[in-house]
């Protein structure tokens, strides 16, 4: 956990893309709050585009990864073009 200048604990958080598709190259990207690995060379860049949009939106807000909820986020990654997720138990209606 990265320390506080008070030394106190804060949780950081960071986006992490994972790209399956390959055309035979690694890529990595990263940036303050995330990492982006693998992909094709359109896969990757349309990961890193949204890691990118995602920090505007944030910004915009005036927030940092950390101080938004679940569903704040989600709505922020739903704005860039991003779709959920389904997790097991945990369907929309």
């Amino acid at each position: 956990m990265a320390k506080t200048p008070a030394g106190k604990n804060q949780k950081r958080k960071i986006l992490l893309g994972l790209g399956f598709d390959s055309d035979g190259h690694k890529r990595v990207t990263t940036g303050s709050n995330f990492a982006m690995v693998g992909g094709s060379e359109e896969t990757h860049e349309v990961m890193v585009e949204k890691a990118v949009k995602i920090n505007e939106k944030l910004s915009a807000r005036g927030k940092q990864l950390e101080e938004v909820s679940r569903e704040e986020f989600d709505d922020i990654a739903h704005e860039v073009g991003l779709r959920p997720v389904q997790r097991p138990g945990h369907g929309t209606n």
